[in-house]
């Protein structure tokens, strides 16, 4: 049986190529109109594993995301780092001066901010999903209109490249959890995303990320997040690299001591191969 995959966006996605990246070819992927259609998926055993996007080099945090780890509790268990190449697409037959309109997902846009700046007469909109604005294009055969998405979706839809290679910075990556419903130890983990708030007192973070720092823990990245309902209280999302255990485990028994509702997100092998 294969194993089961949810995605936001449809087939040919940078989800489902980061899916395929991680697990491999022989998979299931659950096509999903929202990050948290696919959490519900993986909440009721309809899915094995989620695939969701964390973070962007261009574009940056995707924040509701952080949300959705925080209210689903669900175990990180693995990474993926995808290398992201924008291309525009159309109908066969169509050439660049017949566009007048362009459509694809917010963050894929402002990957090519400088491209389409060159073209101040389209009338930018924004999609669900890269493929699925590929997949439109090519449902409803439009002749005026360009998605911006992968040249997989390009193949898959059976669109025409117009232009190569259009995101801004060509050292565009993305970076994706993979989430389970269960813990499962990864032997040799050697990263961390942990979650925690802290008082309000001068120095309460800078207290925890000490404690960090003077074991040899790395951080590699925080994230801040209004606590919903209280005023000046936020949970932090910290990713923490280590060499050896014994460091994160002294780490993590003085982090306690500091926070409050201090949790674990997951335990697992850092990955950085775009």
């Amino acid at each position: 049986m294969q194993t089961k995959i949810a995605i936001q966006g449809v087939k040919a996605s940078f989800h489902e190529e980061a899916a395929i990246k991680y697990f491999g070819g022989d998979i299931e992927t659950l096509e999903c109109d929202s990050f948290k259609q696919t959490c519900e998926m993986l909440k009721h055993g309809k899915a094995d594993y989620v695939v969701m996007a964390i973070e962007n080099s261009i574009a940056g945090s995707i924040l509701p995301n952080y949300n959705l780890l925080r209210d689903y509790r669900f175990h990180i268990i693995g990474e993926v780092h995808l290398n992201i190449q924008q291309n525009l697409l159309a109908y066969p037959g169509v050439k660049l001066e017949d566009i007048q309109f362009v459509e694809s997902h917010p963050i894929a846009i402002r990957q090519c901010d400088e491209f389409l700046s060159d073209h101040p007469n389209w009338t930018i909109k924004e999609g669900m999903d890269t493929a699925a604005c590929a997949k439109k294009i090519a449902d409803e055969k439009l002749k005026n209109t360009a998605a911006i998405a992968s040249a997989l979706a390009a193949e898959i839809y059976g669109l025409h490249i117009l232009e190569k290679r259009i995101e801004t910075n060509k050292k565009n990556a993305t970076r994706f959890l993979i989430l389970a419903n269960e813990v499962t130890e990864q032997k040799n983990a050697n990263k961390a995303s942990l979650s925690f708030q802290t008082g309000n007192a001068v120095g309460s973070l800078a207290a925890v990320l000490q404690c960090f720092a003077e074991q040899n823990v790395n951080l590699s990245k925080i994230q801040s997040m209004p606590v919903v309902g209280r005023r000046n209280e936020y949970d932090f999302y910290v990713d923490v690299e280590w060499k050896k255990q014994a460091e994160y485990d002294a780490a993590i028994r003085k982090v306690l001591k500091h926070t409050v509702n201090f949790s674990i997100l997951g335990e697992y092998i850092k990955n950085e191969k775009v």
